[in-house]
């Protein structure tokens, strides 16, 4: 059963602002959500901000504040714990408006995987099965750039902020119980930290799906097009895809069109696109080819084949087997990414060392078992 709510209080003052963030930055914990729009946009719009203390919900309109430093005091407050769910666009979201990340930051979702519900838990379904509350999905999608804000998408936006109060009074005691607050708030740590990481625009052909396929001249056209696109999505603040599909991308550094009929006649390829940038593909694809030989990058690293599984299950197994001793989600204890990584180091005839990418709380628990499980695997094929 869903309880009332008090009144909704927005916020559209300077002032009245940072009376509020003085008060949250005298409580232990305040929970935190936001209402966005990024249909098209490179950047997140921030159309609200929600904070609730437990008690109740403020709503912060960002299209009438200008002055953000008490919010950005309140979110960088080391005291203050932020809790949010799911939260990797809301980091978007906030890095865009003030500047400012929250710290320490307590994730729900997070939270309820070392709880050892499921992982990647929808928020909807957490709230249904920790409060008992079906929540309403009516107002989703909405335009929350609009004003005024409609009964509806206030008393929404206002339930997600208390709800994720009640969420924490709830999971914070279980998760402090278990002995793995630490670990959440490191990990969340480094969620933030990661958030603030920009992909250089000379590397950003490095992320683009299939590029390990391509031979090294091929990768001196994509690296020049594929930094283009980076830099002007920022600069024009529009969706990368919007500018220019990414499944064009690798055809592009292979077919080489040098004509805009050519070019149109790429798959995927928006007639837009070549339109309106048409001219400019071709010139970035002739300055790619005229990259010299000793400058082309360097090959991709190929998908890992099908034989490394076996050693992947066997490293994925240690992982499993700590997280059903302790009750957490088995997914959170090693990614796939840190699997693979300990793979390459050494596959296939090893030996094999811990990568980077296993830090932390992980690699003091699990370091030592993973060696024994990559190198005794060798001694075991041999």
């Amino acid at each position: 059963m869903t309880t009332p709510l008090a009144k909704t209080l927005m916020i559209d003052d300077n002032a009245e602002l940072a009376r509020w963030c003085r008060h949250w930055q005298s409580l232990p914990f305040v929970a935190v959500d936001t209402e966005f729009v990024r249909t098209e946009t490179f950047y997140p719009i921030a159309g609200l901000i929600q904070v609730g203390d437990g008690e109740q919900a403020v709503l912060i309109d960002p299209l009438a504040i200008t002055d953000w430093a008490p919010l950005v005091a309140l979110l960088e407050d080391p005291a203050v714990v932020k809790v949010l769910h799911a939260c990797s666009e809301d980091l978007e979201v906030f890095s865009r408006l003030c500047g400012a990340l929250p710290s320490p930051l307590f994730d729900t979702q997070l939270a309820a995987a070392f709880l050892g519900m499921d992982f990647s838990m929808g928020y909807s379904r957490l709230v249904s099965e920790l409060l008992q509350i079906d929540l309403p999905k009516d107002e989703t999608r909405s335009d929350w750039l609009q004003r005024p804000l409609s009964a509806a998408q206030v008393e929404y936006a206002a339930r997600d902020a208390q709800h994720l109060a009640e969420l924490y009074r709830i999971m914070a005691p279980r998760l402090e119980a278990a002995g793995l607050t630490d670990w959440l708030l490191a990990d969340t740590a480094e969620q933030v930290a990661a958030s603030g990481q920009v992909i250089e625009p000379a590397l950003a052909y490095q992320h683009v799906k299939q590029a390990w396929r391509l031979e090294p001249a091929d990768l001196a056209v994509l690296q020049v097009i594929a930094a283009w696109r980076e830099r002007e999505s920022r600069a024009r603040d529009v969706a990368r895809n919007r500018l220019l599909r990414e499944r064009t991308l690798c055809p592009l550094a292979q077919r080489r069109p040098d004509s805009l009929q050519a070019l149109s006649r790429i798959e995927d390829m928006h007639p837009r696109t070549v339109r309106h940038e048409g001219e400019t593909l071709l010139r970035l694809i002739r300055e790619g080819q005229a990259v010299a030989p000793a400058d082309y990058p360097e090959a991709l690293p190929e998908p890992l084949p099908a034989a490394a599984n076996r050693l992947l299950k066997r490293l994925r197994k240690v992982g499993q087997q700590e997280a059903e001793r302790r009750g957490i989600a088995p997914e959170i204890m090693l990614r796939k990414k840190v699997l693979e990584a300990m793979v390459r180091t050494g596959y296939p005839s090893g030996p094999y060392s811990l990568p980077e990418e296993l830090t932390g709380w992980r690699r003091a628990l699990l370091g030592d078992a993973l060696l024994n499980a990559a190198n005794n695997a060798l001694e075991v094929a041999e």
